[in-house]
């Protein structure tokens, strides 16, 4: 019979045909089998037998279905997130509109953050794991996306510090915030894809016929909702800073970029304008 290092080899061997990290997806799907950590499952390997539930994960991943959906979690910044279909996969790219916020705030904490299209909640637990002072408000359109993100919140013991609604973007909210976050839909409805997006839901996706629709929805929001001295840290497509920035600047705020790991350009760190700034 053979071995841990073997299977996982030979998975990875036939994982390659769907995944860009075939390697990773075997180990942590054999973790999952096994009811262990990927790193416990790396350091016993010669203590270990695969069992029989491996090769159902295995043929789930050659059919398509993501990782994180047949595991149920993901990692993101300092927390691990449960995930389901009806949520968007937290992803290392979106880790840098976390990155942002510290860089922007150095020393001194936000007090308040705003997360809208919260989804399962990644965005707005990380930033009040990074900042235990902090209190949140986490916002999206779906029902189902924020039971996933209460049950993140409650698993994580951030419950009391984290709250949650239903709601289209920022409408009907009074308050103020000093950080908001924002990862919204920006994929062309036309555009191609592949791999584990296929299996996202399209309410998280697309934006219309340039995957511009929601930002121009979301931008005329923001100098209502920043503090003064605040940040909006938002996601945007690699390709999408232009555009997306004009749309910002339309409504006088200022947008900075900041790459992610890759190179891309992926975040934009947006503040009201100095004239803003002495009107609040």
């Amino acid at each position: 019979m053979a071995g841990v290092a073997d299977r996982l080899r030979a998975a990875a061997a036939v994982l390659g045909e769907v995944s860009g990290t075939p390697g990773l997806d075997a180990e942590l799907l054999l973790a999952h089998a096994l009811g262990i950590s990927r790193n416990e499952l790396l350091l016993r390997q010669r203590d270990l037998a695969v069992p029989a539930a491996f090769d159902g994960l295995i043929e789930r991943r050659l059919a398509g279905e993501p990782v994180a959906y047949i595991t149920g979690s993901r990692d993101f910044w300092t927390i691990s997130l449960r995930v389901t279909p009806d949520v968007l996969i937290p992803r290392p790219d979106s880790e840098t509109l976390i990155e942002a916020a510290v860089e922007h705030f150095g020393d001194r904490a936000p007090e308040t953050i705003l997360d809208l299209g919260t989804g399962s909640g990644a965005l707005l637990l990380a930033a009040l794991d990074q900042w235990p002072g902090a209190r949140g408000l986490g916002v999206d359109i779906s029902p189902a996306a924020l039971a996933v993100a209460r049950d993140n919140a409650g698993r994580l013991g951030l419950a009391d510090r984290a709250a949650f609604r239903i709601g289209d973007w920022a409408e009907g909210i009074g308050e103020r915030f000093d950080l908001i976050l924002v990862n919204p839909p920006y994929i062309a409805r036309d555009a191609p894809l592949s791999g584990d997006v296929l299996h996202e839901p399209e309410g998280a996706l697309f934006a219309g016929a340039q995957g511009l629709d929601d930002y121009r929805r979301i931008a005329p929001q923001l100098p209502r909702l920043l503090r003064p001295d605040g940040l909006a840290a938002v996601e945007i497509g690699y390709d999408q800073r232009e555009e997306v920035g004009a749309i910002f600047a339309a409504e006088g705020l200022e947008a900075g970029v900041r790459r992610d790991l890759a190179g891309h350009d992926r975040c934009l760190a947006v503040r009201p304008s100095p004239g803003q700034e002495s009107q609040g």
